[in-house]
C-alpha cells in the first residue's frame, strides 16, 4: 500500500448526498478479480450517457478543469449502501488519495484506511464552504496534510479533522492488513516451524 503523508492536488466537487456504493462502482462491474482496472467506471452511470460511452458534460468530474484531481470533496453519507470494497478501488484507481465528506457509511470508511485512501470528515458548514468555493474557482488546489491533520484550500480556508492514532500510522507507513501481519513475519516463521508438523 502506498504511504500517505500529504497530497496537494486539484480538488473536486461532488455536490452530492447519500452517494451509495453502487453509483460509486456499479454492480456490472465486479467481475474483474484483481484490485486494479476499476477508475474507468467509476461513477460509470453519471459520467457517460445511455450509450455508455459519451462522456457527460453534465456531470461534475467530466470537467477539463478537474482533470487529474486527487482530492474529492463529497456531501455527507458517502460510500453508503453495499459494502463492496471495490467502492475504494474504484477511487484510487482513478486517482483520488483523499476524500473529504462530513460524513461517511462506516464500512466504506473503514475499507478507504485499509486501501490507502484518507476520508477526512469536517463539519457540514465547512465542507459547505469548501464545496462553494470549488465550484466558484473550478480547478482550485488543496492539500491535506495527515501529519498535522489539517485541510488547506483557496480563500483562506482551514479546518482540522480527526483520526485514529492507529489508522494514521498504518496510511503514514503504507501499511495494510496484509502489512500489518508481515511485521511479525519472524514470530510467525517461528510458530509455524514449531507448531506446524
Amino acid at each position: 500500500m502506498t504511504p500517505f503523508h500529504s497530497v496537494t492536488s486539484i480538488a473536486a466537487p461532488l455536490d452530492r448526498v447519500n452517494v451509495d456504493t453502487d453509483q460509486i462502482i456499479p454492480k456490472q462491474f465486479l467481475k474483474r478479480i484483481e484490485r486494479t482496472g476499476f477508475g474507468q467506471f467509476l461513477f460509470f452511470d453519471w459520467r457517460y450517457l445511455a450509450d455508455g460511452t459519451t462522456p457527460n458534460p453534465e456531470f461534475e468530474l467530466n470537467s477539463p478543469s478537474l482533470a487529474g484531481a486527487e482530492i474529492l470533496v463529497a456531501n455527507k453519507n458517502f460510500g453508503c449502501g453495499s459494502s463492496r470494497e471495490h467502492a475504494p478501488w474504484s477511487l484510487l484507481d482513478y486517482g483520488f488519495r483523499a476524500l473529504i465528506a462530513p460524513s461517511y457509511a462506516d464500512i466504506f470508511n473503514n475499507n478507504c484506511y485499509k486501501n490507502g485512501i484518507l476520508p477526512v470528515i469536517l463539519t457540514e458548514d465547512e465542507v459547505e464552504t469548501l464545496l462553494a468555493i470549488l465550484k466558484a474557482t473550478p480547478g482550485s488546489k488543496v492539500t491535506v496534510d495527515l501529519e498535522t491533520q489539517t485541510v488547506a484550500g483557496p480563500d483562506g480556508f482551514t479546518a482540522s479533522f480527526d483520526v485514529d492514532p492507529f489508522r494514521k500510522h498504518c496510511l503514514w507507513n503504507g501499511l495494510d492488513d496484509i502489512g500489518l501481519s508481515l511485521q511479525h513475519a519472524d514470530k510467525i516463521d517461528t510458530y509455524e516451524l514449531t507448531h506446524g508438523k
